[in-house]
């Protein structure tokens, strides 16, 4: 059934454009500006400036580069972080939960503000992704959601702490979350400010030593006051609905669940939408028994109220770490005819799944499917898990020996001989018992790194074609009791190396590694997918095959995506960790937005870590990108034309 043909929608979207939020709702970032992390509210990342095109790209050069100033004991390396720009100032996290504000013109810093330190450990050295903004025309401020778990109100002018918020300029976001004592919260991505509320995610200990664990309940204060105006418990309480669905009341317990990544909103309609994260732990699950909402779900908001509007579970009682890695994109579309408001959420496994972001309903249907059970003793994995009939998954799913690296037919024996000390199956098989059968564990592809992941999807708001950067890294997922019973209270924990390796230290998945796919959101369909760039360094070098062709089998980083009017803007990404290390490039491309056909490429001093944005200041055109690499500490460079 198509949900587009019913009246309600149609009718929806008739009212709302006549209320100004109709087409043009999800525009990309606005006026040569860049407002928000992703561009606007909607995470389109696109921006309607059309100076720099086809015929003028590859005479890009460098404007100014910025490093990026810490306090802390180290400089960053993995820069993750997308400035915005205001008024010709961008504002950057960065160093120890620091914000820079930084002249867009000529790269010169402006100010920074360096939070006290309160002890405890407090201001850890990553910079997080980025920072929010508000105004009311007169009042300009900063709202930076740190990883060190405080949020913080700055001026934006002067850099200095707005004392009418919170307590001196900031609130303990550790505080007034749970019924119990919480030692310690934070967030590597930043909050976002819908209206006049500014909405909070946190995350507690990425690695939980026990079933008893931090929830990540998201809340909504007072942009002015720091006053906390509601909360959104996204592991129901007693009474609540959903609390049924964590069986022998291990809501009580229960952890995590929040949201780690980037959040969207529709400031017209004022929903704000949350890709939130697996529940306590991300590999067994025979503690929390039941599908666990809200976990992997996109769930939508009213934003000034905190009341739920809609929600979709995306993964259900989730063992792979398949939580929402990215916020998802707005936009409007038309299908079948039927302009849609809609909202697509790219996944870890490959999929796209798109919804009315007004009703919660799948714009094509979703189907529950048959999966493989566990065999762990204790758990009960979901007989069944939603599949989109439509787009197309991005990324291969499964694991079978068609997907072995097949460089030579001896590489491919190799990898078959390696790929035998594992379980194989389709997207889905669980987490298996180490030495179950005499196995590893069971392979996983995509892995918990995707597919997609933080740096998300990025769509043409004037032509509703959605770009997807992606990574091909399979997983094992290896379980066992834990070595130290008085360590934790988990029956089984995962164990054993990550990212398998493969033959003669090659990947053990045939490319590409890395790729780009553009999706019609219109009509559900691919466009085209190209290679994010050539081999990566190690298989280039490696003396086994030299001679060989490398330009088509992508880079396996975490590269983003910039949409302009004129171009599709793609850097290799910086590396991935653990078995990946190394992956990613410097080579920043242009590419034709309709066939993926790349019109220039530079080659920049690091590898891509953030997700590029670009401005207009003073008649000029600048696309800015975080780079860095392992000898190449955390910088910002701006590229415009001569």
């Amino acid at each position: 059934m198509n949900f587009l043909c019913r009246p309600v929608n149609c009718f929806l979207f008739f009212v709302g454009s006549l209320w100004g939020i109709g087409a043009t709702a999800q525009y990309g970032a606005a006026g040569g500006e860049w407002h928000f992390n992703g561009g606007d509210g909607g995470s389109t990342k696109y921006a309607a400036l059309a100076q720099i095109d086809r015929k003028n790209v590859g005479d890009l050069q460098v404007a100014w580069r910025w490093k990026a100033v810490t306090s802390g004991r180290r400089p960053d390396y993995n820069y993750e972080v997308t400035p915005i720009m205001i008024d010709g100032v961008l504002y950057v996290s960065t160093g120890a939960s620091e914000v820079a504000a930084v002249d867009a013109k000529t790269g010169e810093t402006v100010w920074v503000f360096t939070p006290e330190d309160v002890g405890n450990g407090r201001r850890p050295g990553s910079s997080g992704r980025g920072v929010a903004y508000w105004s009311d025309g007169a009042d300009r401020r900063i709202l930076h959601n740190s990883i060190d778990g405080r949020l913080f109100a700055i001026d934006a002018n002067t850099g200095k702490l707005c004392p009418d918020f919170g307590t001196g300029g900031y609130v303990e976001l550790k505080n007034n979350l749970v019924d119990r004592p919480v030692a310690r919260v934070g967030s590597s991505s930043p909050a976002i400010v819908v209206g006049d509320v500014v909405v909070v995610q946190v995350v507690g200990s990425a690695r939980s030593l026990g079933m008893q664990a931090v929830p990540g309940h998201i809340r909504g204060y007072d942009v002015r006051t720091g006053e906390r105006l509601w909360i959104f418990h996204t592991v129901p309480q007693e009474g609540e609905f959903g609390v049924e669905t964590w069986e022998e009341e291990s809501w009580r317990y229960t952890g995590h669940t929040g949201v780690w990544t980037q959040m969207s909103a529709d400031q017209e309609l004022g929903y704000v939408y949350l890709p939130t994260e697996s529940a306590t732990n991300d590999w067994y699950g025979g503690h929390r028994l039941g599908d666990n909402l809200f976990a992997e779900s996109l769930v939508c908001l009213n934003a000034k109220t905190g009341e739920r509007v809609w929600h979709y579970q995306i993964v259900h009682h989730g063992l792979w770490d398949y939580d929402l890695p990215t916020a998802p994109v707005l936009c409007d579309i038309i299908v079948d005819g039927y302009p849609i408001k809609a909202v697509a959420q790219v996944t870890k496994q490959g999929f796209c799944f798109v919804f009315n972001r007004v009703t919660g309903e799948p714009v094509w249907p979703i189907v529950e499917v048959e999966v493989p059970q566990s065999e762990v003793p204790g758990e009960f994995a979901s007989p069944t898990q939603p599949k989109p009939t439509k787009p197309a998954p991005f990324e291969p799913q499964g694991f079978t020996e068609d997907n072995l690296i097949d460089l030579s037919p001896e590489i491919r024996a190799e990898a078959i001989e390696i790929a035998a000390q594992y379980k194989m199956g389709p997207l889905y098989s669980p987490p298996s018992l180490l030495e179950q059968d005499g196995t590893q564990g069971t392979l996983a592809l995509p892995g918990y790194g995707g597919g997609a992941n933080w740096p998300g999807a990025s769509v043409d708001a004037e032509e509703g074609i959605l770009y997807v950067p992606s990574a091909t890294v399979p997983i094992v997922m290896a379980i066992d009791t834990p070595p130290d019973a008085n360590r934790t209270n988990f029956n089984y924990i995962r164990v054993g190396p990550i990212y398998p390796v493969g033959p003669r230290g090659l990947p053990l998945v045939k490319p590409p590694w890395g790729r780009i796919t553009a999706i019609d959101l219109n009509t559900g369909e691919h466009l085209w997918m190209a290679p994010n760039g050539g081999a990566p360094a190690a298989v280039r070098d490696h003396p086994d095959l030299q001679g060989m062709d490398f330009s088509t089998m992508g880079q396996n980083g975490r590269p983003g995506a910039l949409v302009t009017k004129t171009l599709l803007f793609v850097g290799e990404g910086g590396g991935l960790r653990g078995g990946a290390k190394g992956a990613g490039g410097p080579m920043f491309r242009a590419y034709d937005k309709k066939t993926g056909e790349v019109i220039a490429e530079h080659k920049l001093p690091g590898g891509t870590t953030g997700v590029p944005m670009t401005y207009m200041l003073d008649g000029k055109q600048y696309i800015c990108v975080a780079i860095g690499a392992e000898d190449l500490p955390a910088e910002l460079i701006a590229l415009s034309l001569p």
